[in-house]
């Protein structure tokens, strides 16, 4: 790995050099690929640097090693140089670990889709208490939420719930969130206080940018209606919700949450974008299906990626074999144990293929 020093060296000062080119600040699409290059390539070469620095050590220590005549010394070259070995294999690993290729979504926001699926009332309950979870989980990292798009139900559940969540490695974050979450529980309303089984599921697109999916005009249909909602205030008398169906794949996306039918129009052609986008990049990596399975999950929405059993305090990733005993705490947004265990899984599998 280290014959390729110089030569990363050389990629990132052209790196460097067209970021500092004025014309690239204008093209921002080049300048955030360039930056995303650049964040890939500097901790690589870094390491390299450690790896050639703790070579050198090792090689001056076997050297001592061979001339040292005092027993004193000599244990304590052969102490260094045990140490500095364990250095040097923990380095090589993370050497291997920042060559693996950046995942192309990496630093996209995201649109996050949670519905409620088998389980009735139960489910859409449920699926009130996983946004409360990621909406902790992103206070904590200092995260943008925003609803575009919620179905209520009468007691406080979703049957329908889509958020944009932006920030800082946001996808990175959330993308193996994808999936059916299973939730065992005795419901409220259940007066025998028998455990019930319901189902969320959770879809985790990459939010798409204009650059990236062209919709045109024609291939919209756009209806207007009343919005709808669980009863009271909360029902407009305005025609202000808005249904956008995109005529070429059939998808169909309504926004209903603003009383401005611009705002609404506007927010669910940040869906349909993001939905397109995910498709687009579906049949891109179709014929990958089989190594992505190997790897953290499919990322198949039908697949059951987690279990939350509340009489048991117990969270179970069912891809990763990860069992916690802190559920409470996880659904207080308390997620980094969990989410750390999926990139490294990731990133091991990732690091396996290649």
């Amino acid at each position: 790995m280290l014959e390729k020093l110089p030569d990363y060296e050389k990629q990132l000062a052209d790196i460097d050099e067209k970021l500092s080119n004025p014309e690239t600040m204008q093209d921002m699409k080049l300048f955030r690929s360039l930056n995303q290059e650049r964040s890939h390539l500097a901790p690589i070469i870094d390491e390299l640097k450690e790896m050639k620095r703790l070579k050198e050590q090792i090689a001056d220590a076997k050297q001592l090693l061979k001339e040292e005549k005092d027993s004193e010394m000599l244990e304590l070259t052969e102490q260094e140089l045990d140490e500095l070995t364990a250095q040097l294999a923990k380095s090589e690993q993370k050497t291997k670990m920042f060559l693996i290729p950046p995942d192309p979504m990496e630093g996209k926001d995201i649109i996050m889709e949670i519905r409620a699926g088998t389980g009735g009332e139960e489910a859409a309950l449920f699926a009130a208490n996983l946004f409360r979870m990621y909406s902790h989980y992103a206070d904590t990292k200092g995260w943008k939420i925003e609803v575009l798009s919620s179905n209520e139900t009468g007691i406080g559940g979703y049957k329908e719930l889509v958020l944009s969540i932006s920030g800082k490695d946001v996808y990175g974050s959330l993308r193996f969130e994808s999936g059916v979450h299973r939730v065992q529980r005795v419901p409220e309303t259940e007066s025998g206080g028998r455990i019930h089984t319901s189902a969320v599921t959770v879809a985790v697109l990459p939010e798409a940018e204009e650059t990236d999916i062209e919709i045109r005009q024609e291939e919209l249909k756009v209806d207007v209606m009343r919005a709808g909602g669980p009863g009271g205030q909360s029902v407009n008398t305005t025609d202000s919700a808005v249904r956008l169906t995109h005529l070429p794949t059939g998808l169909v996306v309504i926004c209903q949450d603003e009383k401005s039918q611009i705002k609404n129009k506007a927010k669910a052609l940040r869906v349909l974008r993001s939905r397109l986008f995910d498709l687009e990049e579906e049949k891109k990596n179709r014929e990958r299906a089989e190594a992505r399975k190997s790897q953290v999950g499919s990322g198949d929405r039908s697949e059951r990626i987690r279990t939350y059993n509340f009489p048991q305090n117990r969270l179970t990733d069912h891809r990763i074999n990860l069992t916690l005993y802190k559920l409470e705490l996880i659904m207080a947004g308390d997620l980094d144990e969990v989410i750390e265990a999926l990139k490294i899984a990731a990133g091991e599998a990732a690091l396996k293929e290649a």
